[in-house]
């Protein structure tokens, strides 16, 4: 690779970063109409439920796409409708609104084409609502970022948690 293309890589690696970045911080600012904005019209964000299988049957680790039952598969309209539900006050469990803390690290670019983006990174997302009720979710997302110009959209999200079994009362929160 030459430094020219190293240095370019460099720089693409930095804007994926800061778009994954700033997506976290409109989330956590419940900002969420920015956000949608971030969204491709025809998103996919799935999150497979993951199960603990013996060490020789890793096919059956997380399941499958389109197949199985998943935590969530959702498009942009269902994630609007999402937003608009719990914008009326009256969504049982975001009133009162949860505070989030999105953390994002280990960005890593797997795949680079003229359209498209397909990068890699791992999350910690803290959850507290009311007084006592704390969620702390760990796992990997991979995304795939549609160039839209001068910026990117969040064409596809995959959300892989590092738990078999869902210990939150709800998954009300946007990964």
């Amino acid at each position: 690779m030459s430094k020219t293309d190293a240095l370019e890589r460099l720089l693409l690696v930095r804007q994926v970063e800061e778009f994954l970045y700033r997506e976290a911080q409109l989330l956590d600012e419940r900002r969420f109409e920015e956000w949608l904005d971030l969204l491709a019209d025809d998103l996919r964000y799935w999150m497979p439920m993951v199960r603990n299988v013996r060490h020789d049957d890793q096919a059956r680790a997380e399941t499958r796409e389109r197949q199985d039952v998943n935590w969530f598969d959702e498009g942009k309209d269902t994630l609007r409708l999402r937003v608009q539900q719990i914008r009326t006050g009256v969504h049982w469990s975001e009133e009162p609104l949860s505070r989030t803390c999105h953390c994002v690290t280990n960005v890593m670019l797997k795949e680079v084409t003229r359209d498209t983006i397909t990068a890699r990174s791992k999350f910690i997302l803290y959850r507290n609502r009311g007084a006592t009720e704390v969620d702390l979710f760990a796992g990997k997302r991979e995304d795939v970022l549609a160039r839209s110009g001068e910026r990117f959209l969040l064409k596809r999200r995959k959300i892989t948690l590092d738990q078999s079994v869902l210990l939150a009362k709800n998954l009300t929160m946007f990964f």
